[in-house]
């Protein structure tokens, strides 16, 4: 089929193999202009579900389960820093340095 597709081209060798690479950047402009951005929403790629959790009876999950990766603290906020590092009223920075001080 490419010999075929060669021999009908016009002209000698250099220009056969101009032609020839017009014709393969034209096809590959034409599926990624056209053809790719069709196809998209019609392929599975961003259709990422791991499992169906619609059909999981909350009431059937054990609450005492151990929990992966060791055991929580029970109040999830004594690590927690007492001063926010942070003004949570203006968008400038505290001059020294952080909010509270």
């Amino acid at each position: 089929m490419y010999a075929w597709i060669w021999r009908k081209f016009p002209g000698n060798v250099w220009s056969k193999l101009t032609i020839s690479l017009v014709l393969v950047a034209a096809v590959g402009s034409l599926l990624w202009y056209v053809v790719f951005p069709w196809a998209t929403p019609l392929l599975p790629f961003d259709d990422v579900q791991v499992g169906d959790t619609s059909q999981i009876d909350p009431n059937s999950v054990d609450q005492n389960a151990p929990v992966p990766g060791g055991n929580p603290s029970p109040d999830p906020d004594a690590s927690a820093p007492d001063v926010i590092p942070y003004s949570t009223t203006s968008h400038q920075p505290d001059p020294g340095g952080l909010a509270g001080d």
